[in-house]
């Protein structure tokens, strides 16, 4: 049997939602002022308590790489902080077997009015190491970092790709046994990205044990041979990326064949979805030729097939489809109404097909918000979510923006200033 490198025996956190940390007289001022003006039940006390993590247990082997996903808020960070030892849990307890490294937060352990120098050697003795093994690993540190020139300038100048560089070339020479990284490398630029991820490689090829967040399902399912997914604070599956991943897809958009309505939405539609002028009764994702996909590459077209129901009559019907990224980023969107299409106003059942032009989407996995407004944007008559798909590239990653498109490019060359060949400047008066 493999040995346990961590266990999780019934974790639970409790926060005091807006409760702030009063470390100053101007704070405990400011706090004692705020509590005269609030309800003192209770019921009101209750509801500002909020559970990040409740009765979460698991075990971990020695030598796994363990991917964490789910919403945002969904308790992810917070357990890392509690593995590593920075938040104490509520209740339950994390037994960690071996040396920890954790890149959690951008700038977490560095002071900002010292030099990358200086904060090697702090970071460094945060985490565990001597003075001495930090000597001895100085030089590496600085070279995976790749910010030698800037060693000796003080990191409140530094970007967050910079504060990253050198975290995680920090952690990573720790030599862990136990390596924690968060979603802090999504600041990085993808070669560095790709270069802390082959050192993570190597950390578990050396039989160290890393866990990692995510959004980026690409990557979970390359590096990781283990996937916890956690929502509202709970384990709601643990097991083979290909199992769980699309378990968390799926509840991203409200079920498998769920049309739900986005919760921004619902305010302005009747509560009754059976009631309202318009709704979307099926959604289809298709390839070029009609055929189910969900997995497309980088340039293809995606059809996208809907059918309706108009219970009132609708003259000036505008369907919009809208594609949502999985960190929430609203990408396109394509309009009947913009784009010289009219729908049949009567009421009764419909089936309308949009074929978007060559996705120039970065890769990831996108929702489909299907909303029916009038022709001005002015009035909601129906939203609903419709399916997902990924679009598929081995480079272009969100890193890159939202789409990419090909840029024409030219050059020539620049004579020097006041050169022999250069004629002299014509003077023109002006009256």
């Amino acid at each position: 049997m493999s040995e346990l490198a961590i266990r999780a025996i019934r974790l639970a956190k409790e926060y005091e939602i807006g409760e702030a940390q009063h470390n100053t007289l101007r704070d405990q001022i400011t706090a004692r002022l705020k509590s005269l003006f609030r309800p003192s039940a209770s019921a009101s006390s209750a509801q500002q308590r909020f559970w990040a993590l409740r009765d979460v247990s698991f075990e971990i082997k020695k030598g796994e790489m363990v991917g964490i996903i789910g919403h945002n808020g969904a308790g992810k960070s917070t357990l890392l902080k509690v593995l590593s030892q920075i938040t104490e849990p509520t209740s339950g307890r994390a037994e960690i077997s071996g040396r920890v490294g954790s890149l959690l937060e951008v700038g977490t352990g560095f002071h900002f009015e010292l030099t990358g120098r200086e904060n090697v050697y702090l970071y460094g003795a945060i985490l565990g190491m001597t003075k001495a093994e930090i000597d001895r690993k100085f030089d590496k540190i600085v070279e995976f970092s790749e910010l030698q020139q800037f060693l000796d300038t003080p990191v409140k100048h530094y970007s967050s790709g910079m504060y990253v560089r050198l975290a995680f070339a920090v952690a990573a020479h720790l030599d862990p046994e136990i390596l924690l990284i968060d979603e802090v490398l999504a600041v990085g630029d993808l070669a560095f990205q790709q270069k802390c991820m082959q050192q993570a490689q190597r950390l578990r090829d050396s039989d160290a044990t890393v866990i990692v967040v995510s959004h980026n399902m690409f990557s979970i399912k390359a590096m990781c041979n283990r996937v916890l997914y956690l929502s509202h604070g709970k384990v709601l599956a643990d097991g083979l990326p290909d199992q769980v991943i699309p378990m968390y897809e799926e509840a991203m958009l409200g079920g498998k064949g769920a049309l739900d309505t986005p919760r921004w939405a619902a305010p302005k539609l009747e509560r009754d979805p059976a009631r309202r002028a318009v709704s979307i009764t099926d959604m289809q994702v298709l390839d070029s030729s009609a055929q189910p996909r969900t997995m497309f590459d980088f340039g293809e077209r995606v059809r996208l097939r809907m059918r309706y129901t108009i219970r009132r009559p609708l003259p000036t019907a505008n369907f919009v489809v809208a594609l949502i990224r999985s960190d929430g980023i609203g990408c396109c969107n394509y309009s009947s109404s913009l784009d010289g299409f009219q729908i049949s106003p009567k009421v009764g059942d419909g089936e309308l097909d949009l074929l978007t032009p060559p996705l120039k989407l970065v890769a990831d996995l996108y929702s489909v918000h299907i909303l029916v407004w009038d022709e001005h944007f002015q009035r909601l008559h129906g939203a609903q979510i419709g399916g997902s798909f990924h679009v598929r590239h081995k480079l272009l990653s969100s890193q890159f923006g939202v789409f990419h498109e090909l840029g024409e490019w030219t050059s020539r060359p620049v004579e020097p200033l006041n050169s022999p060949e250069t004629p002299p400047a014509t003077k023109v008066e002006i009256r």
